[in-house]
């Protein structure tokens, strides 16, 4: 059977362009023909060391020989172990794993209320948090919630321009404050720092969560291992999922030590959470995210940056280490279609935004080359 006869069997719940890939290496993936392409999207900031990177392909094929599944009921290694790295990574955190970023999301919407015993959530007017009923209720784009009201109750929205609008829509019964550090899907927009430090004084003041959704900003993508290293402020828990296995499916909830106590056995639970095989590719990733490499991020980072800030096409560029978002002066998808068929594999992240997410391996050569078939693209 073709993969064409195919399609019709699968929900269209995406508006995939027609080409479909086979294989991988590094920064490049090969289609049904043979082509080439130059990958800057990685699965959305998902294959951060690249396609069949070494370290996670031999930890996972080693642990496929040795253990698969036996659930939660019991404890394996890998899980221990990637556990126990992802404390030292934060600084003391207990860590709930399961298979998304939305599922995390979800974990850390449950762990706020049980902790607190409140159920308001104050986000952020543009932000995205998942597709799942509790994610979709705090994700900020009226669009995305549209069809599927009612959602869940005690939502408020603040902006994120606005320090004094997130006091003002917080309460006694809020919760849970949760941001993004850099807000991925609703135009690659730095969240502002005083922002930061205001809901965090604000969470201290109401007895509330601060959650941070690093599920695309965390595990290196914007130089460092958390995005919110960088920004001095330490939330009660994060989120992780995309790039922790490097394409495998996991998500993450880390609650810090310092954070009040809340889930306890039978209130939150995943088959999958922790899989072994997963787990030991997570570890290999956390390994490989070193000193060396996240500063390769931050000086690739800049580089991409300074590059797009000459295009005459260009009139903003945002976000942090290899997390970039090109404002244009055109629709962004038009710039998509035309890069495909040059060979060049990028996004959109809003109408005019197009969103650049490379492997956090990638040369200088090749965002040289990237940089070239924009110019061309952009410029035409």
């Amino acid at each position: 059977m073709t993969v064409t006869a195919t399609r019709s069997a699968v929900l269209p719940t995406y508006a995939r362009y027609d080409v479909t890939f086979v294989s991988g290496e590094g920064s490049w993936l090969v289609d049904t023909d043979g082509r080439r392409y130059l990958d800057f999207v990685a699965g959305i900031a998902v294959v951060g060391l690249g396609h069949c990177h070494d370290a996670p392909l031999g930890a996972a094929r080693a642990q496929l020989e040795r253990l698969w599944h036996v659930s939660n009921l019991y404890w394996t290694e890998p899980m221990a172990a990637l556990a126990e790295l992802l404390s030292e990574r934060f600084g003391g955190a207990q860590a709930f794993f399961c298979n998304s970023g939305a599922e995390a999301v979800e974990a850390g919407l449950k762990y706020a209320r049980k902790a607190t015993g409140k159920p308001g959530v104050v986000a952020l007017e543009g932000s995205f948090h998942g597709r799942t009923l509790g994610a979709l209720s705090v994700t900020g784009q009226p669009a995305k919630r549209a069809a599927f009201g009612p959602l869940v109750p005690e939502v408020k929205f603040t902006r994120p321009d606005d320090p004094g609008s997130l006091e003002a829509a917080a309460s006694p019964d809020t919760g849970c404050i949760i941001l993004e550090p850099i807000q991925g899907e609703g135009g690659i927009h730095p969240v502002p720092e005083d922002l930061l430090v205001g809901a965090r004084s604000l969470a201290d003041d109401l007895g509330a969560i601060l959650l941070f959704d690093e599920v695309q900003t965390g595990v290196g993508r914007t130089g460092s291992f958390f995005c919110f290293e960088q920004v001095g402020v330490r939330p009660d828990a994060v989120t992780l999922a995309k790039a922790l296995a490097n394409g495998l499916p996991i998500g993450c909830l880390l609650v810090s030590d310092e954070a009040p106590p809340g889930l306890e056995p039978g209130d939150h639970a995943s088959t999958f959470g922790g899989n072994p095989v997963i787990s030991a590719a997570a570890c290999a990733v956390c390994g490989a995210i070193d000193d060396e490499l996240l500063g390769r991020v931050r000086e690739n980072g800049l580089r991409l940056a300074h590059s797009l800030e000459q295009l005459a096409a260009v009139k903003e560029v945002r976000g942090l280490g290899l997390l970039l978002g090109a404002e244009l002066e055109r629709p962004a998808a038009g710039v998509v279609s035309d890069c495909l068929a040059r060979g060049l594999l990028v996004a959109t992240a809003g109408e005019h935004t197009l969103r650049l997410t490379p492997p956090l391996t990638i040369s200088t050569e090749e965002l040289d080359q990237a940089i070239e078939i924009l110019e061309e693209v952009l410029e035409a």
